[in-house]
């Protein structure tokens, strides 16, 4: 009888954490989000694949399409941050699937710059509310301790939707052409579209398959968390207009602006910057450009995972950055040796998207739940205008001056983003 007690109290102890939710709750939403981003970031492989020639596109030209995706992304962000935490995420996300199969697909129609902006811009439009909806609906079914590792596992869709996109793209080019890797995301969205109506759900409360202690383990773990955001001294913002009076929401903007600039920036040219240092085929750039978001995947949980074990937010948003900037400029320094130069390039990856689980674990300390939706919108929207200026600078600096210069702008941008997150509050860690 005590061995018996003995081996039920060890399987109390760990079972003590329900643990279904993430196997049931984030495999929607990181598959959701790998779809828009191949949406999003397929153009990079077609612009040297193809595009820039047939539609008689320069540098800047191309950096100025691959950034006017950034500039509709502003509209929907906090509209879907409030619907998703009104509980319509999944509604929302639904819709936006359709839209990106069909402005996809007519962008592999294009025979114009002006089609290709226009619909660059609309695709924007209708992925703007994605990643508010995503990480709104994170935080209603993580409270904040599993916050870190829940975002990180959904951001986990950059690399995962690079290491698909990469020799996707390669393949594509090389057996067809650039339009018809546009026609296969936009089948792909079709197809995940049922995938979605199935299995992803808005909170526990409508969710069916949940068992009642691992709802009563949620409900209660949020309620606790905002009760002790109540109880300490700085309160949160519970209003949009105390949200916009909030200089530590300014200073989120102004820290994940520059962040996009390098994020989107190294994305967009990455397989321009492999193609000039290997000078190889596009199927080959393809299977190159796999390796920086392997590594990217390393970086997002162990960094994620520090931050979660030691509670430190500010510094594991700090160090990715410093080291994002340095592997980009010596990636620049030692590009007479090819081998090290694509070694940086990977060390680029690895800290691409190591800070961002821990940067969105941020805002919900600092806001009510109501207006927690409205703060991420609103970070992410004005944010990433810094994903326009960073593949259109890189543009514009490597054809008036090199491929250098746009780099080193980059890396300027992220010790910026640095420095900036000096500035942070301790409350940030509370």
């Amino acid at each position: 009888m005590t061995l018996l007690n003995t081996a039920t109290q060890a399987y109390d102890v760990a079972d003590a954490i329900p643990r279904r939710r993430w196997l049931r709750v984030i495999p929607p939403l990181l598959l959701a989000c790998i779809i828009s981003y191949m949406d999003r970031v397929n153009i990079a492989f077609a612009m040297p694949g193809g595009m820039n020639a047939d539609l008689g596109m320069d540098a800047t030209m191309a950096g100025l399409a691959g950034g006017i995706f950034f500039f509709g992304y502003l509209f929907l962000q906090i509209p879907g941050g409030r619907r998703a935490a009104m509980g319509s995420g999944k509604k929302f996300i639904a819709w936006s699937l359709v839209s990106w199969a069909v402005l996809s697909a007519l962008t592999g129609l294009v025979t114009h710059t002006w089609e290709l902006l226009t619909l660059r811009f609309l695709l924007g439009v209708a992925e703007g509310g994605m990643l508010p909806v995503v990480l709104t609906m994170v935080s209603i079914w993580f409270p904040d301790r599993e916050r870190g590792r829940a975002n990180a596992m959904v951001i986990m869709f950059v690399p995962l939707a690079g290491m698909i996109t990469a020799p996707l793209s390669g393949f594509v080019l090389a057996v067809y052409d650039w339009r018809h890797l546009f026609f296969s995301t936009a089948l792909l969205s079709i197809l995940f579209l049922t995938v979605w109506l199935r299995f992803a759900d808005d909170s526990p409360q409508t969710a069916r398959w949940i068992s009642p202690r691992e709802k009563a383990y949620i409900l209660d773990a949020l309620r606790a968390e905002q009760e002790r955001k109540r109880a300490a001294a700085a309160p949160s913002a519970t209003s949009f207009g105390a949200l916009m009076g909030n200089p530590t929401i300014w200073l989120l903007i102004a820290i994940n602006f520059c962040y996009q600039v390098g994020i989107y920036g190294y994305t967009m040219w990455l397989p321009t910057l492999l193609k000039n240092l290997t000078h190889t085929g596009m199927g080959k750039i393809g299977l190159l450009a796999m390796l920086p978001y392997v590594a990217m995947i390393i970086g997002m949980f162990a960094t994620s995972y520090l931050s979660d074990l030691t509670g430190k937010r500010r510094l594991f948003v700090l160090l990715p950055l410093v080291g994002f900037a340095a592997s980009l400029a010596m990636s620049v320094l030692t590009q007479s040796v090819m081998l090290v130069s694509f070694a940086f390039l990977i060390g680029c990856g690895f800290f691409l998207q190591a800070a961002a689980g821990v940067f969105w674990a941020i805002p919900p300390k600092l806001c009510s739940p109501e207006t927690a939706g409205s703060a991420r919108g609103l970070i992410n929207a004005l944010g990433n205008l810094g994903g326009f200026c960073g593949p259109y600078a890189v543009g514009v600096l490597t054809q008036h001056y090199s491929p250098a210069a746009g780099v080193y702008s980059l890396a300027g941008a992220l010790t910026v983003a640095g420095l900036l997150a000096l500035a942070l509050p301790q409350r940030c860690e509370d």
